[in-house]
This record gives C-alpha cells, structure tokens and sequence, in this order.
C-alpha cells in the first residue's frame, strides 16, 4: 500500500510541478505536504467541511493537521496567481504568522504549497495544527456558555488588537471565530480562514463595521464595545451604536462558515 501510494504521488508531481514553504519548526512535514493533491484525489482524512474549497483533517506521524484545499480558480485567474499575485494558501500562512507575531491566536501555521501547470496556477493547499478550541462564535447561541459574557469580551480586545494593527479579517463570521476557557480562566480566541484580509488603517467606522456578520444582542455588543473603544481610544457610545447600526443591515442573511 505505501508502495502504491508512493507511487501515485511520484507521478502526479512530474505532472503537476508545485512550489511550497514548510514552517522550520516543521520541516519534516515536507513530503507530507507535497502528497496533499494525492491524498485529497485518494478520498483521505475526515472532511470536516466541503464546498467551493475543502477543509479535511489528516493524521501524518501521530498528528493530525488540518488541511484546506482552495478551489482552482478560472482561466484569467490562474494566470493572475500563476505569474502575479499569492495564493489564498500562501496568503493564510503568511497571516498566521503575522497574527501570531501581534499576539492574536490562530492554529500554528504549518506549510502551504500551489500546485502549477507551466505559467498556469492549479489549486492550494494550507496546513495548520488542529485547535484545541472546541467552540466556535456560533456556539454561544446553540449551547449553554457559562461564561459567554466573558468570550463577547475577549473577541472585543482580540479585533482591537489586529485593527491597532492594521489588519481587518473580510470573512468575520460566526464559523471563523473559535473559543476556550483555559486552565487559568482566562478566554483563548483564535481567528480561522485568514486568506481574505485588509491591510492599512482601519478607522472607528470600518472597525465597528467589521464585527457586523457577528451576530449579537443588545448586550452582547455593548461588551464589545466597551472592550474595544478601551484599547483603541474611541468613545464606547459611539462604537456600540455603529457595532448595532452595522449589524442591522445584516439582518435575515446567511454568514458564511468558510
């Protein structure tokens, strides 16, 4: 079977060329991430979700990692990410090591690689250590949080944090935000699918605008708002009036999980 396998993976990378950056702290994982296309074609690991791009969890070396395929974007924009511009795989590992960097949790960034085909980009793969988050925003409407007024705050200094430092995640949904109380009470927050972000200056209006896919009661967002007009200098009335204002334009749609 692994001489099958080796096999399989052996002839689809002279087909399909890749290029691939391994953390340092995870440089034996390098042929690991070079059979990703393989595994993924072969059906392997747990998909934990599937729809334009894929996220599987894959056990390699006693470990398991989760691994988030990108979808092969179109013709145009195979040559774009091809020749010009960073993958999204590219793009979530260089985030997370900047967010790691700033103080804001995220699962440890471990590789990406892109497939290529001549000038033509393929598809992505990201890898990152499984969390030990086993909450997501989400939760704290569908399960029983005893410390949820805690967690509201938190993610309130957490989206401080990167806004002071120049970085607004554009997929800040209920799916994307994962939580843990941990061994000293205080609350972990980590931030997922960083492959779409802004990057400059992000003022007190696009700040609150940021936490309107969140969904909130009245209560909920003064928390917020009270933990991030603290640490950003801004007026706590006026955030929680923009956070509410925002978010109720956002009323009867469907935030995405991915």
């Amino acid at each position: 079977m692994i001489k099958k396998q080796g096999l399989i993976t052996a002839i689809y990378r002279f087909f399909h060329p890749c290029v691939l950056t391994v953390h340092p702290d995870y440089e034996n994982l390098e042929d690991f991430v070079k059979s990703l296309p393989a595994r993924f074609q072969n059906g392997e690991g747990t998909v934990i979700h599937k729809g334009r791009n894929e996220l599987r969890k894959m056990e390699y070396g006693g470990q398991i990692y989760v691994v988030k395929s990108f979808h092969r974007p179109n013709l145009v924009n195979r040559f774009i990410y091809g020749v010009f511009r960073a993958s999204k795989a590219k793009r979530s590992y260089l985030y997370a090591r900047r967010f790691l960097e700033i103080g804001v949790g995220t699962p440890q960034p471990v590789a990406w690689m892109d497939e290529r085909v001549g000038l033509l980009f393929g598809r992505s793969y990201y890898v990152s250590c499984l969390s030990d988050c086993p909450y997501v925003y989400s939760d704290l409407f569908n399960r029983q949080i005893d410390y949820s007024e805690e967690v509201v705050r938190a993610i309130g200094r957490t989206t401080a944090v990167l806004h002071e430092n120049g970085y607004a995640h554009k997929d800040y949904g209920r799916g994307n935000i994962l939580f843990r109380k941990q061994e000293d009470d205080t609350i972990k927050i980590e931030i997922v699918d960083l492959n779409r972000m802004h990057i400059g200056h992000v003022n007190i209006k696009a700040g609150c605008k940021n936490f309107e896919r969140l969904p909130a009661t009245p209560q909920m967002h003064r928390c917020m708002a009270e933990e991030y007009a603290k640490l950003r200098g801004f007026d706590v009335e006026k955030c929680y009036e923009l956070m509410a204002a925002y978010r109720s334009t956002q009323d009867g749609k469907i935030d995405g999980l991915y």
